[in-house]
């Protein structure tokens, strides 16, 4: 239980960063997520935008299908 709530910590505060414009403290917070939470499309998504905004677009590209995989009907994946 408690990797969950970590996950959903690391998540909000990426989240934040991501729209304060720190995109790299972002990511680097969505990929510690992902070490704990690796089947969560929303933390996928997150690290995506993080990469998209980095300019690393075929990564970015990586995690939104990633995310999609994980939930199809996933309509915020970009």
């Amino acid at each position: 239980m408690q990797g969950v709530a970590g996950g959903e910590d690391l998540a909000s505060r990426g989240r934040r960063l991501l729209g304060q414009g720190d995109y790299g403290g972002a990511l680097g917070l969505f990929e510690r997520a992902l070490l704990l939470e690796p089947k969560d499309p929303d933390l996928w998504n997150g690290k995506g935008a993080a990469l998209r905004s980095l300019g690393r677009y075929a990564e970015s590209v990586r995690c939104f299908e990633r995310s999609l995989e994980l939930d199809p009907r996933d309509r915020h994946s970009s």
